[in-house]
């Protein structure tokens, strides 16, 4: 049910109820002690804005230690508990040292949302850098409105969201998903496409996308197959069959794989069990880095592809340099992957920004966020958009025998689209937090469409 209304000082707001909810406002259970907690603290600020930053700053770190998601989101602690000591070692954060929060909410998505809050509540922490999954992100959303938290999500994701309390540093579908198909399309002219996907919202929401992006460009509905298999699908044999099929008519077949998580080593195995290559039947996975890949034998996996915006193959000196610091904290034998990147970026970003606004404090963390730019590791400049995405190259990397990823294609920064041209409910819709305030602004009726999370 739609409730527009309009303050006389910005667009026109409607308010819906959905999973996809860019902003709540101010909880309307707030208690009289806590308004009027906040009413002190808010006259205390004023009184004397230059009050001391309390210490320590306090960063959370909400990624999965256990669970099928462990194999990715491990890495990811690491990397924030790195970075945290590469920022004490330059002397902390506005005089203050920086101590890192790390909960595990072991790949069950509803403990997101409680670890969330008790980062939040009891722990008290600053900001927090986490989740990797969709479904994690949005059982976390929730809690981050209600109680304006600060997150900074690192993993390609679906789009269509713009939250002002998330920063998405991973990739948006304009900066992954859609040059993927477009190398299959104009590269290796792929004719009939197995869209494969775990079963939750990333893989569905980008699967329909890609459909209709592939229609678009002239791809008949009987050569696009869709299929979802749950997180730590390990039978493989029938789906692959199916896929082998689709060019039984002599069509070129490619996958595009949003599978994740440790399901994706059965689906090689699988592909390397019925005889299929790289050259019979090229896969594109949007979530198999080298992280995924440390330990396993690739030598059938050679010449299937990957899709990202960084590369440790990256042959750059900043990189050169992220690489051997990731090594020497790590350990010689640990690769870097792109939502290492990801978290690199938002984590200096997310210190600049608190620098420049002089305090922790969200809102003004937030304002300083918008035009900060952060060199990336492949030798160009991310810069934070007021849509809360980032600018990123869109790299095509080949898989080698030993893990790494020959990088054969690269552009150059692309800006991060929240919503999609390509589903009609979303190609009127853009986010702009800095000017218009909204994350769901539709340029047809200029009204702030204000989702309320009910995720």
């Amino acid at each position: 049910m739609l409730r527009r209304q309009n303050d006389g000082g910005g667009p026109e707001i409607e308010q819906r109820h959905d999973a996809r909810s860019p902003d709540k406002g101010v909880p309307n259970n707030m208690t009289k002690r806590t308004f009027m907690a906040s009413l002190v603290a808010t006259t205390v600020l004023v009184a004397a804005p230059a009050l001391a930053q309390d210490c320590p700053v306090k960063v959370g770190v909400l990624h999965s230690l256990s669970g099928t998601m462990a194999i990715s989101e491990t890495t990811l602690k690491d990397t924030v508990l790195m970075l945290v000591e590469q920022q004490n070692a330059k002397g902390g954060l506005l005089g203050c040292p920086i101590e890192a929060v790390v909960v595990d909410p072991a790949s069950d998505w509803p403990l997101f949302a409680e670890k969330a809050r008790e980062l939040l509540t009891v722990n008290e922490v600053d900001v927090i850098f986490g989740s990797w999954t969709s479904v994690s992100r949005k059982s976390a959303l929730p809690v981050l409105e209600e109680l304006n938290g600060l997150m900074f999500y690192p993993v390609q994701y679906e789009g269509e969201e713009s939250s002002r309390n998330v920063f998405y540093t991973g990739a948006a579908p304009n900066q992954q998903a859609i040059p993927a198909v477009d190398y299959f399309l104009e590269e290796l002219g792929v004719e009939s496409f197995a869209l494969l996907g775990t079963d939750y919202v990333y893989p569905r929401t980008t699967n329909n996308i890609l459909d209709a992006y592939l229609k678009s460009k002239g791809v008949a509905a009987e050569d696009i197959f869709v299929n979802y298999t749950p997180f730590g699908h390990s039978d493989w044999a029938t789906i692959v069959a199916d896929v082998v099929a689709l060019g039984a008519g002599g069509k070129k077949v490619g996958v595009i794989s949003t599978i994740n998580g440790d399901a994706n080593i059965g689906f090689y195995k699988e592909l390397a069990a019925a005889g299929v290559s790289a050259d019979d039947i090229p896969v594109v996975a949007f979530s198999v880095g080298e992280e995924e890949l440390s330990g396993l034998d690739t030598t059938e996996l050679v010449g299937h592809l990957a899709a990202w915006n960084y590369f440790q193959s990256a042959d750059t000196e900043i990189n050169a340099e992220f690489v051997k610091a990731w090594k020497a904290y790590a350990g010689e034998n640990r690769v870097t992957n792109d939502p290492m990147e990801a978290h690199y970026i938002g984590f200096n970003m997310w210190v600049n920004a608190v620098t420049a606004a002089g305090t922790t404090d969200v809102d003004a963390v937030r304002s300083a966020m918008w035009g900060q730019e952060f060199p990336n590791l492949t030798g160009g400049t991310a810069v934070m958009l007021p849509n809360h995405h980032l600018t990123k190259p869109v790299l095509i990397g080949e898989i080698r025998a030993d893990g790494q990823f020959d990088i054969i294609s690269q552009t150059s920064e692309v800006p991060g689209d929240a919503w999609t041209d390509y589903l009609p409910e979303s190609a009127p819709l853009t986010s702009d937090w800095k000017d218009l305030g909204c994350g769901m602004y539709n340029t047809e009726t200029k009204t702030c469409v204000q989702m309320t999370s009910n995720y």
